[in-house]
């Protein structure tokens, strides 16, 4: 449905209200978080499948919100960051929320800050869009959330709920200035969405990790489901109208998933599992679930735009490993144009050092973010000293996609979800909106 102007209006104005509140950082302790919930009415139970973790939990989450709704469930789907348009982080069956609905639940959670307000208190960011997305899922009659953690887990905004079951996709180095310095620090920090008695599925991590996962899980009592060993670690790729996927053989039937490289399969590792209990306990069949993964969608995570040009985060090393493991896998032998952009706080040396061996050349770019970002001069002096790709520093990603477009090289835009987000509002906006 195309937006009235009021609409259009109204949704300008809250989100203007909304960029007002305090965008970055964290306040320890969910007491301020709970308040709101309980003043905007937002429910604390509503089948919630709350999942953390460093990388994967956008994949996980997207994977088992076209499962269920291919099962006749409808979902509700709180992810972060958005692309391009902020309603991406509230979705109702695969469709990011009207502008009608958002301007209404978002009513409905500015009023409760107001009474905060009033007490000297006021959410986060963060915490107001969680409140939101509580609220728009509830006046949607969601039957299932898809819960996304902002970061963290123990302190996280989202772990104010309580979850049917927690998933934790993996556990690697990133935002160590919150989470920790180390593996288990941050371990620590993602299993607090554990609940007690409620189960809890895992990713494939390192060992020091799961150890802490998993006596966090037995000290809740709460049954733990280990990543499904029947995977393979190979799959053929093919192509169709919708662009390229992998197949791959998984307990006697084919797994077909426009999602590529090893990264999704091993995704699809702690999927399997979820979809497999939950089929159990809610009676929907499981086959009906596993081959609506052939029509799973997840913008900016090796998502072709146009046959030539791939746009995918790869923002901490973890994920520079992953996308290019997945270059190697989908397009064989070939060396690519990156366009390249990463934040100051990021490990972007070790980022780069993943991606330089497939690079025939970068075009580096800084963000427009308001965080500080590498201009091009600096991302160059960290490439890793036995590379040697051409590159060229642009003034912004809009003119890096022309340049790219001009070499005729496959493209690949990495290195920030905030750098996709300017090439899909530059190129494809709509693309980023919705799943279906």
């Amino acid at each position: 449905m195309i937006p009235s102007d009021s609409e259009k209006c109204v949704y300008e104005r809250n989100l203007a209200a909304l960029d007002s509140l305090l965008r970055f950082g964290i306040k320890l302790g969910l007491e301020q978080t709970s308040e709101l919930f309980s003043l905007c009415g937002a429910p604390l139970s509503l089948r919630y499948l709350h999942i953390a973790g460093t990388n994967g939990k956008g994949s996980v989450g997207a994977m088992l919100e076209a499962a269920l709704r291919a099962c006749g469930f409808r979902t509700g789907f709180y992810s972060s960051p958005h692309l391009v348009d902020l309603r991406e982080r509230f979705r109702v069956n695969g469709r990011a929320l009207s502008m009608a609905d958002f301007n209404a639940a978002f009513g409905v959670v500015l009023a409760a800050t107001e009474k905060m307000r009033q007490q000297g208190r006021c959410p986060t960011y963060f915490e107001f869009q969680t409140a939101l997305a509580a609220v728009a899922f509830q006046r949607a009659g969601v039957d299932f959330t898809i819960w996304e953690t902002g970061m963290g887990g123990r302190f996280d905004a989202t772990s104010v709920v309580e979850p049917e079951a927690a998933i934790i996709t993996g556990i690697a180095l990133d935002h160590q200035q919150y989470l920790g310095d180390t593996l288990e620090k941050i371990a620590r920090e993602k299993a607090g969405i554990i609940r007690p008695g409620k189960p809890v599925f895992t990713g494939t991590m390192p060992e020091t990790a799961a150890r802490v996962v998993a006596e966090q899980a037995a000290a809740l009592e709460a049954p733990l489901f280990l990543p499904d060993a029947e995977v393979p670690e190979t799959a053929e790729y093919g192509r169709d109208e919708q662009g390229i996927f992998q197949r791959f053989r998984h307990r006697g039937r084919e797994i077909r998933l426009p999602l590529i490289g090893a990264m999704q399969r091993r995704n699809f590792q702690v999927v399997y599992p979820v979809l497999r209990e939950l089929a159990g306990r809610y009676g929907f069949s499981l086959d009906r679930a596993l081959d609506a993964l052939a029509r799973v969608r997840w913008p900016g995570r090796c998502q072709e735009l146009g046959g030539w040009l791939l746009v995918d985060g790869g923002h901490n090393p973890d994920g520079a490993a992953a996308l290019a493991e997945a270059l190697r896998e989908g397009y064989p032998g070939e060396q690519f144009t990156f366009i390249f952009a990463g934040f100051k706080d990021k490990d972007v040396k070790n980022n780069l050092r993943f991606l330089a061996p497939l690079a025939a050349e970068f075009l580096f770019t800084p963000l427009r973010d308001e965080r500080p970002s590498y201009r091009g001069e600096e991302l160059a002096a960290l490439l890793p000293e036995d590379s040697h790709p051409a590159w060229r520093a642009v003034p912004d990603a809009a003119a890096a996609v022309e340049l790219a477009r001009a070499t005729g090289r496959r493209t690949v835009a990495a290195g920030s979800l905030y750098l996709v987000g300017e090439i899909l509002e530059a190129v494809a906006p709509a693309a980023a909106l919705d799943l279906v």
